[in-house]
């Protein structure tokens, strides 16, 4: 392997939805949170994880690789959850993990 190859997987390694996943539940587990992953196989178009934070603050998260954007049923879902007065979040960055936390 090359190492443009080289350098073209350590740069998708970072951007990937499992590193910001891994990121994520990382960073909540430092803050003395619980980061769940969320399946409901009868519902589909749920955010992927469930931050069950200090102080009894529960926060939807649904990840993204850099960029990309949630499909149409996951707008829904996640539209459903805000009228009901949940916090949800779409990060597709480990900077945006950083970002919602700090505004918590």
């Amino acid at each position: 392997m090359d190492k443009r190859s080289i350098t073209n997987l350590l740069r998708h390694s970072e951007r990937s939805e499992k590193s910001i996943e891994r990121y994520l539940f990382e960073r909540v587990r430092e803050m003395g949170g619980e980061c769940l992953k969320y399946s409901n196989p009868n519902m589909a178009g749920y955010p992927d994880r469930v931050a069950l934070l200090p102080g009894g603050m529960t926060v939807w998260v649904e990840l993204k690789s850099r960029g990309a954007r949630p499909r149409a049923l996951q707008e829904v879902r996640i539209s459903r959850l805000r009228e009901l007065g949940h916090r949800v979040h779409v990060i597709d960055s480990k900077e945006g993990v950083d970002l919602m936390l700090g505004q918590l």
